[in-house]
């Protein structure tokens, strides 16, 4: 469709910016919320771009000119779909062949990449929750605290404009580690209107609050994450390491400074080992079941919070 196709059919031709993000989203319908979001942020940006261009121009008259080039908004959602898929299947990483046995699959989880990086997340995710509760209590705090002041309007938009870049942060570090497909546009800030109609746009957005939830709870879980990982890997690998250690003190090979005693027996020691494996591939199993329920609960609160809010 081009732009003779906009002007000899007008009942199809968007006549304003929001018609037509309104039908771009409406041909998207279906797709990932974070692949609508981002198509949404591109052509917002490149109409108002245009309009910037032509002043005086009206916007029904800037969309027919530049349907050729940029597309109409079926033609725009095909492509964003085919991109997608090309990426997304270039970006995956090579699957090693699905075990048929139960027990295959069981130990199969050890041959996945996504295993270890989720492992990493919840080992990770305290130091992010952390940083992310105390940023969220200490901007609101100073917000609330700085508003009776004329310093308090700006300061508040940067808080503001700091928690959509982090939301975008912290959305890479899910679709990196955990493989839930987020966000790789922020949402657009229109520059349109006086400031207090832009910072009332902001505090209606309801990713501006899905976001600042996620963060509070980032804490708590991040501990939850951190502890539980800490916890299992370290009781998994002691119980894999003290044989082996008793066998070489019995053998002379290591000494300890007292004499190394193991509840049950020797005969306890295989079973102590065996008991290990199972409890460090266990761990793993756990590890990819937590980086997809959080990678749900980011998609919800960070992308699904606004995915129905009109532009």
């Amino acid at each position: 469709m081009n732009a003779a196709h906009f002007q000899a059919d007008p009942l199809r031709a968007p006549a304003t910016i929001a018609d037509y993000l309104d039908r771009l989203r409406a041909a998207l319908a279906g797709a990932d919320p974070a692949l609508v979001q981002d198509a949404l942020y591109d052509a917002e940006d490149y109409l108002r771009s245009e309009m910037a261009a032509n002043p005086g121009r009206s916007e029904a008259e800037v969309i027919a000119e530049v349907a050729g080039s940029y597309g109409a908004p079926d033609e725009v959602a095909d492509i964003y779909r085919d991109t997608e898929a090309r990426v997304q299947t270039a970006l995956q990483p090579p699957k090693p062949r699905k075990p048929r046995t139960p027990l295959g699959r069981f130990f199969g989880v050890a041959l996945e990449p996504r295993t270890y990086a989720a492992l990493f997340y919840m080992l990770l995710s305290m130091a992010t929750g952390i940083f992310y509760f105390t940023w969220i209590v200490t901007g609101a705090s100073m917000s609330v605290g700085l508003s009776v002041l004329i310093i308090g309007i700006p300061f508040l938009i940067l808080f503001l404009g700091s928690v959509r870049v982090l939301s975008l942060v912290e959305g890479r570090l899910v679709e990196v580690m955990l493989g839930e497909r987020m966000p790789r546009r922020p949402t657009y800030v229109t520059r349109e209107g006086t400031v207090l109609q832009r910072i009332g746009a902001m505090f209606t957005d309801p990713r501006t609050w899905g976001t600042m939830v996620y963060m509070l709870l980032m804490l708590p879980l991040g501990i939850l994450y951190f502890s539980v990982a800490v916890t299992l890997l370290s009781v998994a690998l002691a119980f894999i390491f003290a044989p082996v250690a008793v066998l070489l003190d019995a053998l002379g090979w290591i000494g300890f400074s007292s004499t190394v005693e193991v509840s049950g027996g020797p005969y306890s020691l295989p079973f102590l080992f065996v008991g290990g494996i199972l409890l460090l591939f266990t761990t793993l199993h756990l590890a990819r079941a937590v980086g997809y329920l959080h990678g749900q609960l980011a998609k919800h609160l960070l992308v699904r919070a606004g995915a129905a809010q009109a532009v």
